[in-house]
């Protein structure tokens, strides 16, 4: 009691790894009537959701996973008693289900809408015509052995309102979406198409490589393509790229969707690329605002790091469909690229096995080196090193000054030989994260280019996009390239796309940007969807950092297209490798 006879209520537990939210949660949970044990559990289940798991698992071995004793039948009984909790039939703020799985409520919510509405679809059946002429037409001439799984993707697509494609990179999973979408087109010609993903930066990758794969279509050497399949090239989405929540209409004022099920989305065919990004509660919302005719195709690698929301949805969907053999769902494992000893990296780290990892490096040859430099001067020489060859092959043109398209076709290329190598940082905080390195090859390349040290803007500057202007078109995860025109001005180049979806470069004033910050080296999250020909990836020297796993390790790696670093020492990796990452929840099990 204080002195003015206010009760401060019982203590708070010391948990060290409470945030402010998850301590506000255990009080409100105190001060409605839930017991000592039920408001522990509400602030870790609190704390798990901001790791992005839907739920706090508390039996069996799964509780250890935030250090808490897995609770034994009769605890579980005697918490189900309590008011504040329920078994998820009707609203109450916490949810106990059968498995030992404890939820906050919306999070329980959106699980349970979520596995119904895909049930829904996977019921669903839908009927797009495919014959052996179609699927001859779309993939002519090459090796059968190599687009099996690609024809079989795009005969399977026409008869679920649900189909899934996932597969690692170099795999051709937008060349195979793009047949897909002619194949709907021919048997619909009025078909409305929407195309999305869940960043900005994803969205317009992925409109870019549906008009790269047009063109290559149509200057195809193998044959060539019937006419009537021509005229549909012209349908095909190469529009403003959209991102799910523009598609959906999301309101910030209100935190909510204009389009749900009284105001569904007029799309017949919605195609969602980087879908191991996009989370539970996004596509929950997705599929309520899509119309029951319609068909939505979900496309990525499901190997890749799970959302920063909650759930890894992608995974989850893939392995219950892999589980009962669906034909809703094709993986496809054929790389197309020619760099083959990367692809044998990447499937090591994908399968968490240690000695191929080692023996798929020493058999890459110069295109792929591990090199244990994270600490002392080993790291600190690493990083004079990429500095240096840095600031001999970064473009830092004099741009003229009248011809804004020669200006632009300069500052094109100079975009694309930035994204040529990049540097790739595990974490974003302290001496090994992504801030601090690109600060520290900030401060080296200004050294080798003569730059004052105190000064922001300068001609060879690369910035990372962080926040979107759609006014200006500017997404989240751009990169652009400040350069000098021929009188000294700066701007800051990013790559576009002009009337006709032809490759450019659009200027702005360094004062006019969005929320940047540097881009010399990014954070594995950052890049996720993006590709490079040569890419370091710098993992940090502890090995119990939680942040590493599998799927960190993979997505790190998977960038590069022709070399590949791995900076991090062995005992690193391998707890990399032991440790695939999962999120909890019963989405699988609702799915199964």
């Amino acid at each position: 009691m204080s002195a003015f006879g206010f009760d401060h209520g019982p203590e708070l537990p010391a948990e060290a790894a409470w945030r402010p939210l998850d301590r506000a949660l255990w009080r409100w949970t105190r001060a409605h009537g839930g017991s000592p044990l039920l408001a522990r559990l509400a602030a870790w289940a609190a704390f798990a959701d901001g790791e992005g798991d839907a739920a706090l698992p508390l039996a069996g071995e799964e509780a250890l996973r935030y250090g808490l004793a897995p609770l034994d039948d009769a605890r579980l009984d005697t918490l189900r008693g309590e008011p504040l909790l329920g078994d998820g039939r009707v609203p109450t703020p916490f949810v106990l289900d059968a498995a030992g799985r404890f939820y906050l409520w919306r999070n329980h919510a959106d699980e349970c809408a979520l596995a119904a509405l895909l049930g829904e679809r996977l019921a669903a059946s839908a009927a797009v015509a495919v014959d052996e002429a179609d699927l001859d037409a779309l993939f002519p001439g090459g090796d059968p052995a190599a687009v099996a799984s690609q024809r079989e993707a795009v005969r399977r697509v026409g008869a679920s309102r649900l189909f899934v494609l996932t597969g690692g990179p170099g795999t051709g999973k937008t060349t195979t979406v793009l047949r897909m979408l002619l194949m709907h087109l021919k048997a619909m010609p009025d078909a409305r198409i929407a195309v999305a993903a869940p960043t900005g930066k994803a969205a317009q990758r992925l409109v870019q490589s549906l008009r790269a794969g047009r063109q290559a279509l149509l200057e195809s050497t193998n044959a060539s393509l019937p006419e009537t399949w021509r005229a549909l090239l012209d349908r095909l989405p190469d529009g403003e790229a959209l991102t799910l929540h523009r598609l959906l209409g999301y309101d910030p004022h209100r935190n909510r969707y204009t389009r749900d099920r009284a105001h569904p989305l007029a799309a017949d065919l919605v195609v969602v690329d980087e879908a191991s990004m996009v989370d539970l509660p996004t596509l929950r919302a997705l599929l309520e605002a899509l119309r029951p005719e319609a068909t939505l195709i979900l496309v990525g690698d499901a190997d890749q790091l799970a959302p920063v929301g909650i759930g890894s949805v992608l995974l989850d969907l893939v392995v219950a469909l892999e589980a009962r053999t669906s034909p809703v769902l094709v993986r496809l494992t054929h790389s197309f690229r020619a760099e083959r000893p990367l692809a044998a990296i990447n499937d090591a780290v994908r399968k968490g096995e240690a000695a191929a990892l080692r023996a798929a490096f020493a058999a890459a040859g110069d295109q792929a080196q591990w090199r244990d430099v994270t600490a002392g001067a080993a790291y600190r020489q690493a990083l004079q090193g990429w500095a240096e060859v840095l600031a001999a092959t970064l473009p830092r043109p004099r741009l003229p000054a009248a011809d804004d398209t020669a200006a632009a076709a300069q500052a094109l290329a100079a975009l694309r030989a930035l994204s040529r190598r990049q540097l790739l940082c595990a974490l974003r905080e302290g001496p090994h994260g992504a801030p601090a390195v690109d600060a520290w090859l900030g401060r080296r390349l200004k050294e080798a280019w003569g730059v004052p040290e105190d000064r922001e803007w300068y001609p060879g500057r690369a910035v990372l996009v962080v926040r979107n202007d759609y006014a200006a078109r500017l997404f989240n995860g751009d990169v652009g390239l400040c350069l000098a025109d021929a009188d000294g001005r700066l701007r800051v180049w990013f790559e576009s796309s002009d009337a006709d979806g032809r490759p450019t470069a659009r200027a702005f004033a360094p004062a006019a940007l969005p929320a940047h910050e540097g881009a010399f080296a990014l954070t594995v999250h950052k890049a996720q969807g993006s590709e490079y020909a040569h890419v370091a990836v710098l993992l940090p020297p502890d090995p119990a950092q939680r942040i590493l796993s599998r799927q960190l390790l993979y997505t790190g790696l998977s960038r590069a297209k022709a070399q590949v670093e791995l900076w991090a020492g062995e005992a690193v990796v391998a707890a990399a490798l032991a440790r695939p990452l999962y999120r909890i929840g019963g989405l699988r099990e609702r799915l199964a």
